[in-house]
């Protein structure tokens, strides 16, 4: 164990998820530590094909796979919708890269998806006169996320992606699994989420300018705004409520969680398995009775409060259920931004929201649960931020009239 292993776990947090736009909140990761980056290439195609929901499974089961094998040390993460990114320390490299490998290849495997993972140490994207600054945020009692500063993932996720036949962060093909990684407590039963109030909003605020007190600005002001729009209550604007949390059984989602949480069982029996398991889970949450670990109104009520619905990673990423007009009036907000050279964002929609979890330990409620926006979400709202950035590279690259 390195010296630096209990870092995260030792972070003070914050609750306030204001906090996350304040440079001065930050604290650098250490330099020995390595940014872990998986990405399912073709997403846009998957997305058409209708299997988006596997390609949140696939970037939720890099997050559930590494935290199985890092045991008792606490390590940071961010779920990206079609992939996730992680750091961990320099202990747990060779155990993070036969997570990775394997999981590259269930992926391959079982969906057809082809999932791009690699290493980036600190010490690279520091080179690179990067920063890696992070944030604990406590989503609820004794449940932590990541947030993260200072242009370091953008720039790791940059790294990873260089079209080279020789890119040194990408883990090698040379290496056959035995079997697939440990993914227990991977789950994905719930019926998407229907929007109560008009349309999921997927949005993702970027801005790639400035120095870091200069973003920290910006990204309050924007932030402060999209709150006036959304109203304080965030209940209001949260994807997950008790009106549009649905429970099928057997859910749609059964078989691709036995197909990834088999292990070395057979995906079929691991299937019956979960279905006697969720029909338990159904009685329960159609009686709100409670049997075991599983109590259905207290699961309710802590999922709510556990819902990722809100981060940040060198960029704001949100999903809400807003109105219409509440849609414009952020289009309205965010254009002129954009516009003024200051920020790129993305913003899709769609009539539900995936949910995806991962349950730790249901008697302490330690589970987690991300959303993002169905049809697509993140990944097509990552697309149009894209375009737009291009565009302001295009248009800073063009030279001023005299």
């Amino acid at each position: 164990m390195s010296g630096t292993d209990q870092f995260f776990a030792d972070l003070p947090a914050v609750t306030d998820f204001t906090a996350v736009t304040e440079n001065g909140s930050y604290t650098p990761l250490p330099d020995d530590w390595l940014i872990v980056l998986s990405d399912v290439k073709g997403s846009t195609r998957a997305i058409q094909d209708g299997a988006y929901k596997n390609v949140n499974m696939v970037g939720a089961a890099c997050i559930m796979g590494l935290l199985n094998s890092a045991g008792d040390l606490d390590i940071p993460y961010v779920f990206g919708g079609d992939g996730a990114t992680l750091a961990i320390p320099p202990s747990l490299r060779s155990e993070a890269e036969d997570v990775l490998v394997r999981l590259r290849q269930l992926s391959k495997e079982t969906f057809g998806l082809a999932l791009r993972v690699g290493l980036i140490p600190v010490t690279d994207i520091l080179a690179g006169g990067h920063q890696v600054d992070i944030l604990k945020y406590e989503i609820n009692e004794g449940l932590f996320l990541a947030m993260f500063s200072g242009g370091g993932l953008s720039e790791a996720d940059r790294l990873l992606k260089e079209d080279r036949s020789d890119n040194p962060y990408i883990l090698a093909e040379n290496h056959k699994p035995n079997e697939p990684p440990d993914l227990e407590g991977l789950s994905c039963r719930w019926e998407p989420l229907q929007s109560r109030n008009g349309q999921i909003v997927s949005l993702l605020v970027n801005a790639p300018y400035g120095t870091a007190d200069e973003k920290s600005a910006l990204y309050g002001e924007i932030l402060g705004k999209l709150t006036d729009i959304l109203g304080q209550e965030a209940d209001e604007f949260r994807p997950t409520s008790n009106a549009n949390m649905r429970f099928r059984w057997p859910p749609r989602g059964l078989w691709t969680e036995a197909c990834m949480t088999a292990k070395d069982r057979s995906p079929i029996i691991t299937y019956f398995g979960l279905c006697w398991e969720s029909l338990i889970q159904y009685f329960l949450e159609k009686t709100g009775k409670k049997a075991g670990s599983y109590d259905a109104p207290l699961y309710r009520k802590e999922l709510l409060a556990n819902t990722d619905f809100q981060r940040f990673d060198d960029m704001i990423r949100l999903v809400l259920d807003c109105r219409e007009d509440q849609i414009e009036d952020i289009r309205a907000l965010l254009t002129p931004y954009f516009e003024a050279g200051k920020i790129a964002f993305g913003l899709h929609l769609s009539p539900s929201a995936l949910m995806t979890c991962l349950v730790f330990n249901l008697a302490e409620g330690a589970h987690l649960h991300f959303v993002d926006g169905g049809n697509g979400g993140f990944a097509l709202a990552a697309n149009d931020m894209k375009q737009q950035l291009a565009a302001l590279v295009e248009r800073q690259a063009q030279p001023t009239a005299s």
